[in-house]
């Protein structure tokens, strides 16, 4: 990879590349800027802050162009996203390509009532339920690089009839309502048909638990590692609901007395985990690389059939794994999963795998850390998306720009230096750590070769020195 100063050039091409599925010519200009302020430093990057910092020479003409743009303009999301992932493919292929489709969602704090999709509802940022709006992502993934390639805001039910409401907040017509794991499955459709790289569908219990999702995603012919309560129902292994007629060709005794044998049930999968698995079951696995460690854990893997709810199927339900985690030192076991894939798969790729959903959560940082996911002040439903997919479209650079590194060896997170203090007697109040090619180092070191773009440096406020520069019109 070239220089900080070649990086410039770079990210124009990218912008230019991004503007052409925007409909209007006159759309570039104002995606050229909002996604250079996403990039400049500064405590809130809505859309006021960052017409101040491209154009400080004109920033009322600038925000209401910026305004209309985030706003009101008619492009579309979907498009904007799909050819950010297909600039970004360059990086997925560097390191082996898709291997993870990952569903999650995450939520923005907000006060009032008036904000498209605001309510009291659970909020994973906070760990709480409190007043916030909630987005549902699906990303492409593998162990080095993952990008979001579906956003859409989970309107609530209330939301969805409240005709006033709606109208105030521009929500489009066709919008119903769902549940979280119906957008994430539409979304999951929608890309089956573009042609996405596939890869295994990951999710938290929030969608695994839904019984409706599971079959969706497996009917899609995909493969799913999602996790799941502890109460899930389950048949042992070797067990399964006894056949009525129709299974075994009219052999065998009446379904009604064996639908209502007492001792033929289903168990929870708590109840499997610490009661019928013996103690060879459970094998230490390492996964990934910490902060400061090697992250391990005990699991236990066993084929189940996961039970109806009545615990009698009118056909056989397929057998799949059932992945338990249980550390060392708890008194019982923290997290449950269940998964398609093939029967022959180790359980070390299996926990390999199912770990593999922790780098969306790095996205939502990284989203909201260093690109202000999080900042939009609007209160419309376009707005809403348009700034996220903009959010989307400066991370796909900037994960462009990292594919282009060196990967770091094994362990490199671990014992990193600490920056010089220059002044002992006024040190930062933190002082930061990071390594060469991380998504916050990329960043800072692209503002310093867009900063040499603008009228005004966003960090020291000096005019730019550049005998030809023109402020932005």
């Amino acid at each position: 990879m070239g220089g900080a100063g070649q990086s410039e050039g770079r990210f124009a091409a990218y912008v230019e590349s991004l503007a052409s599925v925007l409909g209007h010519a006159g759309r570039s200009g104002p995606l050229l800027d909002y996604c250079t302020g996403l990039l400049m430093p500064g405590e809130r990057k809505s859309v006021e802050p960052i017409a101040s910092v491209v154009s400080p020479a004109r920033t009322s003409a600038t925000h209401q162009s910026l305004l209309h743009f985030v706003g009101q303009s008619p492009w579309s999301d979907e498009a904007l996203l799909a050819k950010v992932r297909a600039q970004a493919a360059p990086a997925f292929d560097a390191q082996g390509g898709v291997e993870a489709w990952i569903v999650d969602d995450t939520g923005f704090p907000k006060k009032g009532s008036h904000s498209v999709g605001v309510a009291r509802q659970y909020c994973g940022r906070l760990g709480k339920t409190d007043n916030c709006q909630i987005a549902v992502t699906l990303s492409i993934a593998n162990h080095h690089v993952s990008l979001p390639i579906a956003y859409r805001l989970y309107l609530p039910e209330d939301w969805a009839k409240d005709a006033e409401r709606r109208q105030k907040a521009h929500v489009p017509e066709e919008v119903e309502f769902r549940t979280k794991p119906q957008i994430a499955l539409a979304q999951i459709a929608v890309a089956v048909k573009a042609g996405v790289a596939l890869g295994i569908v990951l999710g938290d219990a929030g969608y695994g638990s839904d019984g409706g999702f599971r079959a969706g995603v497996s009917a899609l012919g995909l493969i799913y590692g999602v996790g799941v309560q502890s109460t899930l129902s389950v048949w042992p292994p070797g067990e399964g609901p006894l056949p009525p007629k129709s299974w075994s060709g009219g052999r065998g005794r009446k379904p009604s007395r064996l639908r209502h044998d007492a001792e033929h049930r289903p168990v929870s999968a708590k109840t499997l985990a610490m009661r019928l698995l013996p103690a060879e079951a459970w094998t230490n696995v390492e996964w990934g690389e910490g902060s400061n460690e090697t992250l391990s854990s005990r699991f236990a893997a066993v084929r189940v059939r996961p039970a109806a709810r009545d615990h009698t199927l009118t056909e056989p339900h397929p057998v799949e794994w059932l992945v338990i985690e249980w550390p060392e030192g708890e008194a019982e076991p923290t997290k449950y999963w269940l998964s398609t894939l093939p029967e022959d798969t180790p359980l070390a790729a299996l926990v390999d795998a199912l770990k593999l959903r922790w780098r969306i959560e790095r996205d939502y940082e990284e989203l909201k850390s260093e690109l202000g996911l999080d900042h939009f002040e609007g209160r419309g439903w376009r707005g809403f998306h348009h700034h996220a997919s903009l959010c989307i479209a400066a991370y796909g650079f900037l994960i462009l720009e990292r594919s282009a590194l060196p990967p770091q060896p094994a362990g490199a997170a671990q014992n990193l230096p600490f920056p010089a203090v220059p002044d002992p007697h006024a040190p930062p109040v933190r002082t930061e750590r990071h390594v060469v090619n991380s998504i916050a180092t990329i960043r800072k070191r692209l503002t310093i070769a867009l900063a040499k773009s603008l009228y005004r440096c966003p960090c020291c406020q000096a005019v730019s020195r550049r005998r030809n520069f023109h402020p932005r019109l």
